[in-house]
């Protein structure tokens, strides 16, 4: 059997010392190792397939380089996994891996789940929701360095990265606005979700600049809903010029409301969805407020590595911005 590559035979092929491997290897060169021997060391270690023991490493530095995360249902969810793919690409880019752990929605669960992850000794807790959830960590969880992810803490004291919602609301209706209408409809989703209460706030805030009040139906969230309402509202005699959605998928059955009506989009009326459903959107040519999963899952792996060993986050939302994808169902209405 072969002899097990070691860091000093990287060393000996590299021409450096075995400590100037580990700290190549480790990430902590920078200032200390000039960028030649870096590249030499990184050059020898790929040539002899060397793979430094994590084992070793973690009880010398008393770190695991694991990051846990409890979610409800992030790793089936369709939107979830672009949140854990930007975390997961972005802890390892820092040496970190994470250690998932699914409830499929069954709360009851977390306590448990926390106990698992801490008795693998990782060095800090995410806990990332599907849609975004007010959640209040157990004492044993803010005890660790944490974030959450895609949630809020109801009394401020943990972080939370969230997408601003609001000013998603905002900028949805600002695209029927810019456009010139002023009949506008909102289908929005359900009451009981912490989304909709934002994003009605802010298509509120735009429709109060624009001196309009708007007409409200709440929808809910699936296609035959949004077709259902969508007939109604666009056979009705006062139809709207445009139609903003709670979601994609309901922007989707007003799309085929309109088609069974006769109606042309955007020609006759424009419509907005929201999510930016990359199996819906973009196939459907719909202008929507994408929500930034990746970009959130990233920012929350940042906040939580920065705090490691320091002083622990301050607590509240960190809001990362709504995109505006704009396609082709808003044109300027027709009458």
């Amino acid at each position: 059997m072969a002899r097990k590559v070691t860091s000093q035979d990287v060393a000996r092929e590299a021409g450096v010392s075995r400590s100037a491997v580990s700290m190549v290897l480790n990430g902590r060169a920078e200032g200390a190792i000039s960028a030649v021997n870096q590249k030499a060391v990184r050059e020898a270690a790929e040539r002899l397939g060397y793979r430094p023991n994590r084992i070793a490493q973690s009880l010398r530095d008393q770190t695991s380089h694991t990051i846990g995360v409890i979610s409800d249902s992030i790793v089936t969810g369709a939107f979830g996994g672009l949140m854990l793919a930007g975390a997961s690409v972005r802890a390892a880019e820092s040496d970190y891996v994470l250690l998932v752990m699914g409830s499929d929605g069954r709360t009851d669960r977390n306590a448990e789940f926390i106990d698992a992850l801490l008795a693998r000794q990782v060095d800090g807790l995410i806990y990332a929701a599907e849609g975004m959830t007010a959640w209040a960590p157990p004492r044993i969880f803010r005890r660790e360095p944490h974030i959450l992810l895609n949630a809020f803490d109801p009394s401020g004291g943990s972080t939370g990265v969230v997408c601003d919602e609001v000013e998603g609301g905002y900028r949805a209706t600002r695209l029927l606005l810019d456009a010139g209408h002023r009949d506008i409809v909102a289908l929005t989703g359900t009451p009981d979700v912490e989304a909709t209460g934002r994003r009605s706030a802010g298509r509120q805030r735009a429709l109060a600049e624009a001196g309009i009040r708007g007409r409200e139906l709440v929808c809910g969230w699936e296609i035959d809903r949004g077709l259902d309402l969508g007939t109604r509202v666009l056979e009705a005699e006062d139809r709207p010029t445009g139609v903003v959605c709670a979601n994609d998928r309901v922007a989707a059955g007003v799309l085929l409301a309109a088609a069974r009506l006769g109606l042309r989009v955007p020609e006759d009326v424009s419509v907005v969805g929201y999510d930016d459903d990359p199996n819906v959107a973009p196939q459907l040519g719909l202008s929507t407020v994408g929500i930034p999963h990746r970009e959130m899952g990233v920012r929350a792996v940042d906040l939580l590595l920065g705090s490691l060993g320091e002083a622990s986050l301050p607590g509240g939302e960190v809001v990362v911005p709504t995109p505006v994808m704009r396609r082709g169902s808003v044109a300027p209405p027709s009458r």
